[in-house]
């Protein structure tokens, strides 16, 4: 087993460094790349820190035949109807194939020096991503745990499974335009990111209206960075422009509910004056007023698959990394 002596010297930086960086001691300054180099080195060494006695100094992660698995949330982790579907349908498949859940994390808590100690120090089984993490996270994360598995996540070089969120753009904007909609907005989150490049679900969208010959107007493409009442404020002041869409293209069907709440405040009939449409088929569309019509993405199979993925990877598939697309179906209701 490596020496602490040892990921100092790897790291360039003294054991004294390297001990607060793992007991999360900020009585010094240190520069994040300090930190970043520390935690690298301890990767690649596979050193195993000790945790202190006191039970308030450290983070218990169950381990036995857990995995764990990253939430891609920026609230209340329990609270996304979407990502707890994924998550149902891993906790179903772990426990019918004699497998737990480690832990349940959202990125930001992943962030806290002491959870990710923790992990480091007794890593699960394997790892189930729905965010995508920093590169250095990342590469610390790999270098301990046997197995990691995407959902939704551009990594490379692990398994990924989700759908296509190019075609889903696309499909939702063709139903509209098949109903002889020619004027259409768009709301997502995501939408215009600088670095790492526009959602495609919105490409989805802009490439649905250019094989129509229709214009993707930017006053109608609102970014509501996936927050309700950001979505709501958005949608009342795109109505209360000179020139307004009759129809709606929302990204999600969280979205999509807000926009129906935010027509339905301001008097817009909906589908009469302004069809909508959403992305997923939560279980609350269809108690929306009116029910919405969505595209149902099979999230509790996409769960079910990652588990899959990941227990052929535990007994050594040593398979090309492999990208899983489930299918989208319409689920046509009232609001188109």
């Amino acid at each position: 087993m490596a020496s602490i002596r040892e990921v100092a010297a790897l790291a360039n930086v003294s054991v004294a460094t390297v001990s607060r960086v793992l007991n999360n001691d900020n009585t010094y300054k240190m520069r994040e790349e300090t930190r970043q180099r520390v935690w690298d080195a301890i990767a690649q060494t596979g050193y195993r820190h000790k945790t202190r006695s006191n039970p308030h100094d450290a983070i218990s992660v169950p381990m036995g035949k857990g995995v764990g698995c990253i939430l891609s949330v920026t609230k209340d982790k329990y609270r996304d109807p979407y990502f707890m579907s994924i998550y149902a349908g891993i906790e179903q498949r772990l426990a019918q194939k004699g497998y737990s859940v480690a832990f349940l994390k959202t990125y930001y808590e992943f962030q806290e020096p002491a959870v990710l100690r923790a992990i480091l120090d007794d890593p699960p089984l394997g790892l189930i991503l729905m965010e995508q993490l920093s590169p250095s996270l990342f590469r610390n994360l790999r270098a301990r745990i046997p197995v990691c598995i995407g959902i939704e996540t551009g990594y490379p070089d692990i398994d990924v499974v989700g759908y296509d969120h190019f075609e889903a753009g696309m499909r939702i904007t063709e139903h509209l335009i098949s109903k002889g909609h020619r004027k259409i907005a768009f709301v997502g989150g995501s939408v215009l990111r600088k670095k790492s490049g526009a959602s495609r679900r919105y490409l989805g969208f802009m490439a649905a209206m250019q094989l129509a010959g229709l214009p993707v107007r930017p006053e109608w493409v609102l970014d509501c960075q996936w927050d309700e009442l950001i979505c709501i404020d958005l949608v009342k002041a795109l109505m209360a422009q000179p020139d307004t869409p009759t129809a709606i293209c929302a990204a999600s069907d969280l979205m999509a509910m807000a926009t129906l709440s935010a027509l339905y405040s301001i008097g817009v009939s909906v589908p009469g004056q302004v069809a909508v449409i959403g992305l997923s088929n939560i279980q609350l569309s269809q108690f929306s007023s009116p029910p919405l019509t969505t595209y149902s993405i099979p999230a509790e199979e996409i769960g079910h698959v990652a588990v899959d993925l990941f227990e052929e990877r535990l007994q050594g598939c040593d398979l090309p990394p492999r990208k899983v697309y489930l299918p989208i179906t319409k689920v046509v209701r009232a609001s188109v």
